[in-house]
């Protein structure tokens, strides 16, 4: 069917990758999984990190969140970059520069170096994301083989989530905490070797300098708004986070504005203009806002609810993970036979409805509708993952590709984040309202009594200090509390997934050219 629309438009159809792409495709899937596998394992290794380095509470929050914080911020600074420098060099300094750090972190002898350490990772994170999603644009000029590519390279991702906690369990078990970083470095070593081999240079000839008001600009409003949206989703709406939400987008104004006056700026502004990407970009974020908004509720619902352990209850998180990849690798397989508008926009009604059987989600035995409806959202949420980060980089010209990436993958962040402060509050706020006359209190300490008001662990904790038919009725009063909130949740979440449904098959019905590779001044409005 391309090679027919190529034929017609009086243009040689693209170059088809070779086996020499596909292998480096596996080259650059390293990292990524890495990457993913990078944010789960640190969780597990909280408390053994915490009974050695003695962390305050401040500390430990920073030692959780500040990789996450630099990678956000510098996504799009390292996309530009990407662009400028070469792609492929700018992999391999991260890919050097990531293993160095995660030495680093292993032997970090007090949290404030732990601290420093995640925060070099945070940096060199940054550059793995669009380097490796923007040689794929470079590498796969063929549509039909780049939505295979990049559905390997999301499934990468899926597959780093799943063996994550359990290869960092296996470490724990008989290895201090410092070998869960440590896990990065052969990784990153192999790449260094096979990158160069394997994996082609592009950058842009014309590019020019670096802007540094620019990157400060764009560091700057990511930072402050993540950070106050994360405020947000931990202790709730307070001046400091409203500060940082406000600075946060007045700096994104003022590097919009910076952006439209330069004549080289690191984003082009025209992108957006383009259906193709701006659609394709709302679709990605507002899919990461309700898959991480109700990952809240679901690992509290297995383990305070139907009261599995932690392991058990990431086991039962393998199924959807399994889905996830199966959806992303059949993407291309549907694109040929319909417009990626109608298979995104069926996607997301199948994820509505994985989320609409959460409303439903029974109070007991509900581990296999559970279980069901996760299954059925993630193969629904993945075609829409693969298509959209699709559209989004095959719709920017080639030498834009890295910005574009970054820009994708910056969006994703974003919505994770909102999701997370958003929907976390909701239920937050309704679990509170239930509970608020329903524990007792003079039967238990002020900062017992207060942390059962607020999450169903504080009143699991003082259930079991009541003990007796007070601590069973606190217990029942707290899991309907949060029962409720995940029930609305999911109903707020399959809302928005119909709607996005809609918005993708009316908006991007002729999107089906939009992946077709393009000379820049066919690429981009005129300015």
């Amino acid at each position: 069917m391309t090679g027919r629309r190529d034929k017609a438009a009086g243009r040689p159809p693209p170059a088809r990758a070779t086996v020499r792409e596909w292998t480096g495709l596996a080259v650059i899937a390293l990292p990524c999984m890495l990457y993913s596998m990078d944010l789960t394992v640190l969780n597990l290794a909280i408390p053994s990190i915490s009974e050695d380095l003695k962390p305050t509470a401040s500390q430990l929050l920073w030692i959780v969140d500040i990789y996450g914080f630099f990678v956000a911020g510098l996504l799009v600074t390292m996309g530009t970059l990407g662009d400028r420098i070469g792609r492929r060099r700018l992999l391999l300094i991260g890919a050097a520069a990531f293993g160095i750090a995660s030495v680093l972190a292993a032997f970090s002898t007090s949290a404030n170096m732990l601290i420093a350490t995640r925060a070099l990772l945070g940096v060199a994170g940054a550059t793995l994301a669009p380097s490796t999603l923007s040689l794929i644009r470079n590498m796969f000029l063929d549509p039909g083989q780049r939505t295979v590519a990049i559905g390997v390279w999301i499934s990468s991702y899926s597959a780093g989530a799943v063996i994550g906690p359990v290869l960092g369990g296996v470490l724990l078990q008989f290895f201090p905490w410092g070998s869960v970083f440590l896990i990065g470095v052969p990784v990153m070593v192999l790449l260094l070797v096979l990158g160069p081999i394997l994996l082609p240079e592009y950058r842009d000839p014309e590019a020019g300098r670096l802007d540094v008001a620019s990157v400060a600009l764009s560091l700057g409003a990511v930072l402050a708004a993540i950070y106050g949206i994360k405020q947000v989703a931990e202790h709730g709406p307070d001046a400091m986070s409203a500060l940082a939400i406000v600075a946060g987008v007045a700096l994104g104004w003022a590097f919009a504005r910076r952006q439209g006056r330069l004549a080289d700026p690191m984003i082009d502004l025209r992108l957006f203009r383009l259906p193709a990407f701006s659609v394709s970009l709302a679709a990605y974020m507002l899919a990461c806002f309700v898959m991480f908004g109700i990952f809240l509720y679901n690992a509290q619902y297995l383990q305070l609810v139907l009261g599995l352990s932690p392991l058990h209850a990431g086991l039962w998180s393998v199924p959807s993970a399994a889905a996830f990849i199966a959806g992303s690798m059949v993407v291309s397989a549907l694109v040929r036979r319909m417009r990626p508008a109608f298979v995104m926009g069926g996607g997301l009604g199948v994820a509505a409805l994985g989320f609409a059987m959460l409303v439903m989600l029974p109070a007991e035995g509900g581990l296999a509708w559970m279980v069901t409806s996760t299954v059925i959202s993630s193969l629904g949420l993945a075609p829409v993952f693969t298509l959209a980060t699709d559209l989004v980089v095959g719709s920017a010209p080639p030498e834009r590709a890295g910005v574009a990436s970054a820009i994708s993958e910056t969006s994703s962040e974003f919505g994770g984040a909102l999701g997370i402060a958003i929907l976390g509050s909701i239920g937050a706020a309704i679990y509170r309202s239930t509970m608020a006359d329903a524990v007792p209190t003079g039967l238990a300490g002020a900062a017992e009594v207060e942390a059962a008001r607020s999450t169903l662990g504080g009143a699991v904790a003082l259930a079991g200090q009541l003990g007796g038919a007070a601590g069973a009725e606190l217990l029942d009063t707290g899991r309907a509390a949060l029962l409720h909130g995940l029930r609305l949740t999911a109903g707020i979440c399959a809302a928005v997934l119909l709607a996005v449904g809609a918005l993708v098959a009316v908006r991007l019905r002729s999107a089906g050219e939009a992946a077709q590779p393009k000379a820049p001044s066919d690429a981009l409005p005129e300015r």
